[in-house]
């Protein structure tokens, strides 16, 4: 349901992630330069934990370096229906993949694991920690879901040339702990 206003924020948000995307088509295509390097640092202090990362598509910027020398399970999304949370199914790098909701891979079996953290695709980010992603609410609905039942970090993972000024926020929108780029990692303060 939509509240009086919303159109107007969905019409914002089309619009900066029309602008975003192009940034970040832009910034693809001159490489990530360390991202996955500063992320598999950020990544380390986690050791042992569940990491939730994600098959890169449409420009998106690639943690699968980092995932595969994560030291503890990893996991990606997957799609189980619209306004659904995701679930996250076991990832190797020798995981035979299959095309899943959205044109994303997914594995075609495995366990189901429940990640401590999770790296999150964006389409931009803000100096305050939010995102800006597809418009579908997957990630949002899923870090309501597990920071209802306890802690996980949420590490935003984009190319410098994401952030904008500010991503217009409603209130189901989750703030990120972090956003890792090719500059390094900036962590943000989020309400307890």
């Amino acid at each position: 349901m939509r509240l009086v206003g919303d159109s107007d924020t969905a019409a914002v948000k089309a619009e900066l992630r029309r602008v975003a995307l192009a940034r970040r088509k832009a910034a693809h295509a001159a490489g990530q330069g360390k991202a996955a390097a500063y992320l598999a640092q950020q990544l380390a202090r986690h050791s042992g934990r569940v990491l939730s990362g994600y098959m890169p598509m449409r420009q998106e910027i690639d943690p699968l370096p980092a995932m595969a020398v994560h030291a503890g399970p990893v996991c990606v999304p997957v799609i189980e229906g619209p306004r659904l949370p995701l679930r996250f199914r076991r990832w190797t790098p020798q995981a035979r993949m299959v095309e899943g909701e959205f044109g994303a891979l997914i594995p075609a079996e495995g366990e189901w694991l429940v990640p401590e953290v999770l790296v999150v695709p964006l389409v931009a980010f803000d100096s305050r920690g939010f995102r800006l992603g597809y418009g579908g609410g997957f990630y949002d609905r899923t870090l309501d879901m597990l920071r209802a039942e306890r802690p996980v970090v949420a590490i935003g993972f984009a190319f410098s040339a994401q952030e904008v000024a500010r991503v217009p926020v409603e209130p189901t929108d989750q703030r990120l702990d972090m956003v890792v780029t090719e500059t390094g990692a900036r962590c943000f303060d989020r309400p307890a």
